[in-house]
C-alpha cells in the first residue's frame, strides 16, 4: 500500500473519530424534535394559501429536519389531513435538504459561510421546486 494512501486513511479515520460525537448529538436532537411535534399540529398551521403554505412548509421542514423515508410517511399523513400538496412538497424537500438543527455542526465541519449559503440556497430552491412540481402536476 502506498505511504500517502496510508497517511490519508489514518487522517480520515482520525477526523471521523473526532466528528462522531457531533454527528451523534445532531442525530439525537433531530430525533427528539421529530418525536415532540405530532403530525396533527402541522395541519393546523396551513391556511390553504398557495403563497404562504410553501414558505410555512419550508420553514417547518428546515427546523425539524429528518431523513427521506420519514418525510414520505409524514407527507402522506399531512396530505390525508388536508394540507395542500405545495406545502407538503416544500416541507419534504426542506426536511431533507435544509437543516437548521445541524447548522452548528455543519458550520464547525465545513465553515460558517458555506453552511449558511448552502442552507439558504436549499430553502429557496425547495420553494421553487414545490411550486414547479405542483404546476407541472396540474398541467399533466
Amino acid at each position: 500500500m502506498n505511504n500517502n494512501l496510508k497517511t490519508s486513511i489514518k487522517k480520515a479515520v482520525k477526523t471521523m473519530y473526532k466528528t462522531l460525537p457531533i454527528l451523534l448529538g445532531v442525530i439525537l436532537l433531530i430525533s427528539l424534535l421529530t418525536s415532540l411535534v405530532p403530525p396533527a399540529i402541522y395541519s393546523s398551521l396551513f391556511s390553504g394559501n398557495y403563497i404562504f403554505d410553501p414558505i410555512i412548509g419550508g420553514l417547518l421542514g428546515s427546523i425539524l429536519a429528518g431523513n427521506p423515508i420519514t418525510s414520505y410517511i409524514l407527507g402522506g399523513e399531512l396530505l390525508s389531513q388536508g394540507v395542500s400538496l405545495i406545502a407538503v412538497t416544500s416541507f419534504i424537500v426542506c426536511w431533507v435538504t435544509v437543516g437548521l438543527v445541524q447548522l452548528p455542526a455543519e458550520s464547525m465541519l465545513l465553515g460558517k459561510k458555506f453552511a449558511i449559503l448552502r442552507n439558504v440556497s436549499s430553502f429557496i430552491s425547495s420553494i421553487i421546486v414545490a411550486i414547479l412540481t405542483v404546476l407541472i402536476l396540474k398541467i399533466i
